[in-house]
């Protein structure tokens, strides 16, 4: 590279070189400067490191000298700071959608927004009970087309599968397309779900992104628009405990009275509690009735009773008779 052009480049070197080995804990002394940029082919002289420090910082980068012991030159505010990037390594890390390859990926990136000395920081290893990684490396760019789909109102095709004892993939349908006209996604307990109108079943469902396969984004416009083109994917998810689908009603349930928190941190803040004695309270909230959501009601205990429905009672009463059967206890069915 000729003089000239390594003279024009000079300050391109220095930017990436501070950048890079520079922190508030560690200074690059002038000499280091020098010394970085004659490597590079750019003779210069100590006064011109000055000028340079100058015009950097009228570009805006947050460049620093210091005096004393450590004399030397440093970047101090940067996009990112370091707290914030360990909280973004840590956000990947513990993600169970992404796979730890992309992980890795991802992080090496992030390590690229800090120095060489602060990046050794983030080098994290965070675990979160309950949240192994997808076995699906594609789910990343999944999501990608997915919001594309969305956005140009287009439907999508794709396989949909299971996994058997042997991690091995076993798709639904006996391998054939699902068409879906998309109109969110959702994030909940840990994983992505595609809302969507499905073509061959006549209504609207959910599926898991990471066990979508040979995902394709179609020139079929989307259909049912004047149904769920509005769909309040807040609302959806509070409705499928768990995502998990099952028949939708308005369910009035009977809670002892220390359960206020719960409910409400369940179904939200605009739920009307009604009052019933003095230690209870009913409250009637549109849910979906899954086996996930009767789980959830079992778990809280005889603290709550499933009052309506009928239907739900009865759903509710046979998933406890078949639970007792199973562990032994009856083999008559609760009424």
């Amino acid at each position: 590279m000729a003089r000239s052009t390594n003279q024009k480049l000079k300050l391109l070197f220095l930017r990436q070189l501070l950048l890079e080995k520079s922190d508030e804990e560690h200074p690059i002394s002038t000499q280091e400067i020098i010394q970085a940029l004659e490597a590079q082919g750019i003779p210069c002289e100590r006064k011109s490191i000055y000028r340079d420090m100058a015009a950097l910082e009228e570009f805006g980068l947050d460049v620093h000298g210091c005096k004393g012991r450590r004399a030397g030159w440093f970047v101090g505010e940067r996009r990112f700071q370091l707290p914030e990037l360990k909280l973004l390594v840590d956000a990947v890390q513990s993600c169970k959608f992404i796979t730890r390859r992309k992980s890795r990926e991802l992080i090496r990136k992030l390590e690229s927004l800090a120095s060489v000395h602060q990046a050794r920081q983030l080098h994290r290893q965070v675990y979160v009970a309950g949240r192994p990684k997808t076995l699906n490396e594609t789910v990343y760019y999944s999501i990608d087309q997915l919001h594309a789909a969305i956005s140009a109102a287009r439907a999508v095709t794709f396989q949909y599968f299971d996994y058997d004892l042997n991690k091995a993939r076993v798709f639904r349908r006996g391998g054939a397309r699902y068409t879906v006209s998309p109109y969110g996604l959702i994030w909940d307990n840990e994983n992505y779900y595609l809302a969507g109108y499905d073509h061959d079943k006549g209504e609207l469902r959910h599926y898991r992104v990471d066990k979508m396969a040979e995902l394709s984004v179609t020139a079929l416009p989307r259909q049912e628009e004047g149904r769920y083109a509005g769909l309040d994917m807040g609302e959806y998810v509070q409705k499928h405990f768990g995502m998990f689908s099952g028949r939708e009603g308005q369910v009035r349930l009977r809670c002892a009275r220390r359960l206020v928190g719960v409910i409400l941190d369940r179904f939200g803040l605009d739920v009307i509690l009604v009052p019933d004695g003095e230690e209870h309270f009913t409250v009637t909230v549109s849910a979906v009735v899954s086996t996930q959501f009767l789980g959830w009601l079992f778990g809280l205990g005889p603290d709550v009773e499933l009052l309506s429905p009928d239907w739900a009672v009865e759903e509710y009463r046979a998933q406890l008779s078949g639970v007792a059967r199973a562990c032994g206890l009856t083999t008559a069915p609760i009424s």
